[in-house]
Order: structure tokens, then sequence, then C-alpha cells
């Protein structure tokens, strides 16, 4: 161990202000601050800025904030939250200057003195850098690396460690080689199917609040309504579903862990809970801090489960370690903070302790990146697999009461698991209301360049020179050839058959060449003939957004390139299919003799080129042969060049089910025994409650269990009449932005901030935000923006729930699944009413499942859960503004009856609204 040096306190102090001799930078929307060491602050504009900062780097915080006010590519500084994610990697905090304050427990007096609170936490950051010694030096060696690469901070820290500490030899970069090894656990026995009683749900809940929480009647009757998911399981593939509609405030995820929690006591079994959203999965675990008050146990109790692209795979870091000295300043930064936070991280899970923030700062080649996207693991082969973050996940969870996932993986899971034993046979999906576009994802299929390059990554390996020896990049011959027996010439033929067809499939740079004249195989011919195609359709669109068209009529060169991939495709799947009998004809005769580790190589290849094979490629080839035919009912197909910020993202043939919940109701039948749909707003909010429930068992997919859903409403408990109110603007040009800007940006002052901004144009939001930002920053009121700032969504809704005067506009991500209590959102203003985008999927729902009726309930649906954001407490106020006369009284269904609704002009809305939020 590491002894620190006997050094004095002021000593320390010393060396930290020595070091600071760099000037300091804040910026505001259109000028900036600047002070040299020990000289006044100078304002400057940002052109002056923009040309100081190309020769002088200063002390700021979040440098691509900076770089796109002054319109520079990057810019180079010292900055504070690159400092704080090393000195710690897994604490929160918002990516703002007052946010670091915070959670470095600050006093926050500097409101008018940014740079001097600037350089305030840049010292206090240097002086705490490791506090805990065992790990001084593999910090010491990831900012030796770093500072080698250029890192402007890493001098003034490795002086700092170098006179502090005693530095020994270290493991540095390499974070794996200390990171603990998982073990396996004993098979568990089955679930018992002891019923949980309503009763006894509501003592465990009372249990779960405690003595003094407030009574809450509504909470008890849902938690007694949800304990009927387990109900005992009567008949095979008929298992028992509740859909529970819980108002907002009803606290349904304590109403529905209480029975969950009590089933998996009785019956040494696990429940799965079930998101859309990652913010819920964080919500969720932390109200089980009420069942789990100890952290030691709630780690054994409690486990989140994402995809596998959502945590780092350490063999793909140490391939990027490998690289560190080719990297640029950026990756290098990257990679470095990256070390350190694998080293502190709880479980690897880049949507858990992993600061959001700094893909936004150093991009995401070497952070985020680094998972496995492709579905390339190669399991027990691997070096760390004894230590790999998701294999260590995947046990914890065999051995979990609560497991808190999300609709894809749950789905994913389904359809893919070849022993249904395994499943858990208890779901509750929180946020039922999206199982329908979950499954709409899980289900479909996607004949694009982006998805058969993915495939032929997955069977070739990489194909640059840069990363062709890199062990992560093997192909499907290197993961496998050494698992086939010298005197298989089957499966050596197939394999080699596999890799030789492969090549069909689009190489890298395969979108420029189908731009061209210069498409490479079967697949890059029909993706070219595919674009121009729907090019053709699109002449008169904008096409700064993505474009589609119909099938019919095919063009010329779709039908004649159409025809030649099928064959090709068709000889791809018999040979993966030939290798595919061959592994399990292995799993079989050698059953005897296999060691655990090669099971599971040869089980994971062999499922893996089952999905590729039976259910990719097949799809592929039944999409196309449609060409020739007709769509199934059951589908919907169409042609696509999908597109960001106007340029062309992926090229393909797309197809979905009409209904994507009858497979997620098939395949969940087959081995669920109970199972409970929740949320807010399931029915349809019509008024005609048969209606409105239809829509609820439509949606979620209840209609095609074989058992028909047990139906359950509790109303919220918040007083809304007096709590809120509704204004239809009916005198502006919703159309006219200036109008609209000019809008939204009295109402937010009349607030006095706390407003949320809703649009369902990215083109209209950004518009809105060049005309208001600097009036609202004149007023005191900070704007943030989604598709504007350089902050991701979830940074940008941590900021805006920690500043109760800031002003957030936003699209559907920001719509959907967030919370924020309190008084930081008390106004919310949609810009029009938020109809369904007219694309060839939703016209072909339209007519299946009621023509306007399906419009209006999904527009109704989308101003509810808007609304629902609202209200999140028993003393939170606030209003609810549509700038659209156009919404029609039929859509007021979407908010809770005796609501004061309003239709007025701007000018009487502005008072109304300072009027209600002042009292």
């Amino acid at each position: 161990m590491n002894l620190m040096s006997i050094k004095n306190q002021n000593d320390l102090q010393a060396l930290v202000s020595r070091q600071f001799i760099f000037p300091s930078v804040h910026t505001s929307s259109a000028s900036a601050i600047w002070s040299e060491p020990n000289e006044k602050p100078e304002n400057l504009s940002l052109s002056d800025l923009r040309e100081r900062m190309e020769s002088t780097p200063a002390l700021l915080c979040h440098a691509p904030s900076i770089a796109q006010k002054i319109k520079k590519d990057h810019v180079v500084g010292y900055d504070i939250l690159e400092l704080f994610a090393f000195v710690y990697p897994t604490t929160f905090t918002l990516p703002t200057l007052h946010g670091v304050a915070t959670a470095l427990e600050l006093k926050t007096n500097y409101i008018n003195s940014p740079l001097c609170l600037l350089n305030v936490i840049a010292k206090k950051l240097i002086s705490e850098i490791i506090l805990d010694i065992d790990k001084v030096d593999d910090a010491h060696a990831i900012a030796k690396n770093m500072s080698t690469a250029g890192w402007l901070w890493g001098p003034i820290i490795l002086e700092v460690l170098e006179t502090t500490y005693v530095i020994n030899k270290s493991n540095g970069l390499a974070i794996w080689k200390q990171l603990p090894n998982w073990s396996e656990s004993p098979a568990t026995s089955p679930a018992g199917e002891v019923a949980v009683e309503p009763n006894d749900a509501r003592q465990r809940l009372n249990k779960i609040l405690g003595e003094h929480a407030e009574p809450r009647p509504t909470q008890a009757d849902y938690a007694s309504a949800a304990s009927s998911m387990f109900l005992p399981y009567e008949l095979p593939n008929t298992p028992n579903l509740v859909l529970a509609e819980a108002g907002t405030g009803t606290g349904k995820t304590l109403g529905y862990i209480a029975p969950a929690s009590l089933w998996t006591e009785q019956n040494n079994a696990t429940v799965w809970i079930s998101t859309y959203t990652r913010n819920l999965q964080k919500q969720i675990d932390q109200e089980l801090d009420h069942l789990f008050p100890d952290p030691n146990i709630k780690k054994k109790k409690v486990v989140i489960r994402k995809g596998r692209e959502n945590y780092l795979c350490l063999l793909n870091m140490e391939e990027a370690v490998g690289r560190f000295t080719t990297l640029n300043k950026r990756d290098s930064v990257a990679l470095g903070l990256l070390a350190r936070w694998a080293a502190e991280t709880r479980d690897g899970d880049f949507g858990g302790d992993f600061p959001s923030w700094l893909v936004d700062l150093v991009g995401s080649t070497n952070t985020t990146s680094l998972s496995d996207r492709r579905g390339e693991c190669i399991f027990s082969s691997c070096s760390h697999y004894s230590k790999c973050y998701i294999e260590h996940s995947t046990r914890k969870a065999q051995r979990a009461s609560l497991v808190i996932a999300n609709h894809s993986l749950v789905m994913i899971q389904a359809s893919l698991s070849d022993d249904k034993n395994q499943l858990p046979t208890h779901y509750i999906f929180d946020e039922g209301h999206h199982l329908f576009e979950a499954a709409d994802i899980a289900f479909g299929n996607n004949l694009s360049g982006r998805e058969a390059a993915n495939l032929r990554r997955w069977i070739l390996g990489a194909e640059s020179s840069r990363m062709i020896n890199n062990v992560r990049s093997r192909g499907l011959r290197q993961r496998i050839s050494d698992l086939i027996y010298d005197d298989d010439i089957i499966a050596k033929n197939s394999l080699e058959e596999i890799l030789a067809i492969a090549q069909i499939l689009p190489a890298p740079g395969w979108m420029e060449r189908i731009k061209s004249i210069k498409p490479k195989g079967p697949i890059e011919k029909f993706l070219k003939a595919l674009r121009e195609q729907v090019y053709t359709h699109n002449t008169s669109q904008s096409n700064f957004y993505s474009i589609e068209s119909y099938i019919h009529p095919i063009a010329e060169n779709v039908d004649k390139t159409g025809k030649e991939l099928i064959v090709a495709l068709e000889k791809l799947a018999c040979s993966i299919l030939k290798l595919q009998n061959q592994l399990e004809l292995r799993l079989d005769e050698d059953a005897y003799k296999l060691e655990i580790e090669t099971r599971i190589r040869i089980e994971t290849i062999y499922r893996g080129l089952k999905q590729r094979g039976e259910i990719i490629i097949s799809g592929w080839i039944d999409m196309l042969k449609s060409i020739y035919s007709e769509t199934p009912d059951n589908y919907v197909d169409w042609f696509a060049v999908e597109r960001i910020e106007g340029e062309d993202f992926d090229t393909g043939m797309f197809r979905r089910w009409v209904d994507p919940t009858l497979p997620f109701a098939e395949k969940m039948s087959a081995h669920a025994h109970g199972i409970l749909v929740t949320s807010a707003t399931l029915t349809g909010r019509s008024g005609n409650n048969e209606e409105d429930w239809h829509f609820a068992e439509q949606r979620t997919g209840a209609i095609h269990f074989p058992k028909p859903a047990i139906r359950s409403r509790v109303a919220s408990p918040f007083d809304y009449t007096k709590q809120t109110k509704v204004i239809i603007i009916n005198d502006i040009n919703r159309n006219d932005p200036a109008q609209v800007a000019a809008s939204l940006r009295e109402l937010f002052i009349s607030a006095n901030g706390g407003s949320l901004g809703l649009f369902t144009s990215i083109a209209r939001l950004r518009e809105v935000y060049k005309r208001i930002s600097l009036p609202l920053e004149k007023a005191g009121l900070p704007l943030y923006a989604q598709h504007v700032d350089a902050l991701n969504v979830a940074s940008l809704v941590d900021i805006f729930r920690a500043e109760s005067d800031a002003c957030l506009l936003g699209t559907d991500a920001v719509r959907d699944g967030i919370d924020v209590p309190g008084t930081s959102l008390r106004l919310l203003a949609f810009d029009r009413v938020p109809w369904p985008r007219p694309t060839i999927l939703h016209k072909t729902r339209r007519s299946k499942f009621g023509g306007s009726i399906y419009d209006d309930t999904q527009a109704r649906l989308r101003l509810s859960q808007a609304y629902g954001r609202l209200i999140r407490g028993q003393n939170d106020r606030g209003i609810f503004v549509i700038l659209d006369s156009a919404l029609p009284s039929r859509l007021l269904g979407a908010f809770p009856e005796g609501v004061n609704i309003e239709r007025t002009g701007l000018v009487d809305a502005i008072e109304n609204v300072s009027n209600f939020l002042s009292n």
C-alpha cells in the first residue's frame, strides 16, 4: 500500500495555487467574460472569444457548448468536467458550473461571479485527487498516459500525486486485471405457485411504507388489483393477465412491488419488472430502497438488466488500450477517463453510474461504442469472460428476487430462447402504453444497408487494415474453427461456403457507392435501385428528413436486382443452416464429454447462426419475394431512405407487423404464468368506458392472449381542478415561427421559468430557440434545447429538473418518461396538436384500427402523457398551454374531468399564467 508523504495541507494548497496560471472563460448566449490570472475580467463578443481561444487555452466548463457558441468544431481548454470525471468518475453531477459546485458541496453564492466559481471548483478538485489511497498508482499511470497524449490537466495531476504520494508500478489503463471474477451458481429449483391474496398485498404495502406513512387508499386498491397476476396458473399457455391503469401520483411502483416481493419470498423465484425508458429503470431502483434499506441486501436481491449494447466490453477496451499510442488527443482523453470509470463502476452499465455528459465532451468512439453493439461476443473464448460485466449481471439476475429490465430485452429473450423453462414466469410491464412501440421494433425486420453490413462484420470480422489484427474483430472462422473436428467435413465446407457467400453483403463504404455508379454485389445494387425509386417518388418533398415510398409500382432496376438478391441470400441461408445442424448434432452426440465452457461456446454460436439464418435472412427473403406477389395481410412493407440532418443514414426495405402485439402475445403466452401491464395512460380517454378499455386491450395485445384480461383502474389522488389549468390560445398563427416564438417567450417569462416547450418538428424547435434564447437570458431565465445544445437528452432533463427557473425545448424524447417534481416544471406548452405522422406504416394501421378514431386516440394519449408530467406531487401547480386553436373538443378527454379549460387570446393567457402561478 502507498504511504502518503508527510506534507502540510498548506503546502498542498500552495502547490495547487501555483499551478493555476491560465485564464478563465464563461459564456452566455451572445457574449463572454474572460479573465487573465490576477487581472480584472473583460467582456468579449463571441467572435472576439473565438479568436482568443484559438491561441490560448482557458479554464472553462463544458467545452462543446462553448465551441458551439463560437462556431468552432472544438476548443482547447482546461475543462472542469474532464477533471471531475477523473477525480470522481462515478459520482453524479450536472454538467454545469453550479451542478459541479453542488456535487462538491460548495456554497453556490457565486451567482454573479462564474469565473471565481470556476477557479474555486478547479482548485478543490485538484486538492481532492484520490481519496482512496489504494488506487493512487493506477490513477497516476492513467494520468501519465493522458498527459503524454496532450491532456492539459495531466501535468498538474501528476505533480500533485508525485509530491503527495509514493508511486509504485500499476496496471494503469488495464483495469480489467483488478476486477473480480464472477462464479457460477447452482441451478435454481422451479418456482412455486403460492398465490398472493389481495389483503396480504395490502399488508405488505403498509410494511414497506412504514407506520408513519400518509394513508393512500388508491395505492392499496392498486396493490390489491396487481396481486391478481399471481393467481394460480391453471392451464398451459394461458397466463393470468392484469391491465391496471393508475393515475399519476398513485404510487404504482410500490403498489406492484408489494405483491411481487411477497410472491418472490413465498415461491423462491424471480419477478421481472420491465420498463420502456432507462429513466424509469433508475426510478424503480431508487424506490426499492424502501423494500431493501440495507444496500448490501439490496445488491443481492435487485438487479438491473439491459441489453449487451449497454455495457462496457472489456475485450473492446483492451483493444482500444492497445491502440492508445496511435489515438488522437480527444480519443486518448476519452479512453483514460473511461479507465477511471471502469475501475470504480458498480456494474459497467453505461446507462447507470457512467456520466452521460462525458460522451458530449469526448465522443463515443472510446467510451460507449466500446460495448458489444453487433452481437460479436465470443463468450467463453474471451480472456475476460470470467470478469465480464454482462455475464456477472446475467448470473446475478438468476439469483435475484426482482430484476428491472426493459421491454426490448424481454421480447428478444422470449423470441430467441430455445428453452422456455429458463425464462421468468412473472412479468410486470410498467410504461405499458409503450408495449406497442417496443414490440414494433422487436418483431420488425430491416433489409437495410446498415443491418446487412453488420451481418457481414459478424461473419467476416473487421476488414479495414487498422482493425484486421484485433482479437475482438474476429470473424466466424476465428470464433469457431477450433470447435470443428478435423474429420467433420460437412461443418468445414459449410463454414467456407458461408465465408465466401458473405461477400455479397455490403462492405465498408457501401453508402457512398450506392450514391454513385459503383455498387458492389447484389445487395448494394438492390439498395442503389431502391434508393433511386424512393427519390423518384419524393421529388416534391423536402429531403431534410427521412423519405419513403410504396413498393409498387416497382422500378425496373428494383425488379431485376431483387430477383438476383433472393438467389444469393438463399444460398447464404442454406450454408448457415448446414453449419447450424452440424453444431446441433455435436451438442447432442458429444453431450457426455463436452466441457461446460466448450458447450457454452457452441450453444452461443448455434443461437447466433439460428437468429441470423432463420430469422433475419429468411425474413429478408420473404420480404423480397413479396415484391413479386403481395405483402401478407399481417405485415406492412415499404422502401425508405433514412436521413439525419439532411444526410442519408440508411437505405432499405422495411417490414413491420400491422399489429406487433400479436407476436408479443404469442411469445409471452408460451412461458409466462402471470403478467401485469400498467401505466397512467392505458385507456383511450374517449369518454366511452368500454371503447376505452377495448383500446387498451388492443394496444397492449391483451386481445390476443387466451385468457381475458382482468381490468383495474384507480384515479389519481391529485386535485387537478385546483392544481392545474389548461389554456388553448386561439389568436396566433401556429405556422408563423415569429408568432410561436413570441408567444412562448412571453409565456415563459410570465411563469418566471420552470417551463417546458414541446414541438412536433425539430426545425420549428430550432427556429424558436434562435428567436427567444437572448430575450430569456436577459430576463434571467436559462434556456436549454434538445437538438441545439451540445448535451444529450438525459443531461438536459437533469439540468432542467435541478434549475427551478430554467426553460427547456424538446420533442417526444423529452415528453415521455421524465419526472420533474416541484416547481421546476410549472408551465408546459405544446406548439400544436401532436397528430401522428402520416407515414405508410401509420396509414395502414389507421385503416385497420378505426380510421380517424385511431388518430384521435393517439393524439389524445400524447396530450395526456405530456399533461401527466406537469403535476408530480400534492403541492405542485401548473398550466398546460396549446398554441393551436385547431385543437378539437373531442380531444379534451386527454385531461382529467373537472379541469378548467379555457380558449383565449395570448394577452389574456399571459395574465392567466402569471396570476395562477403567483397565487
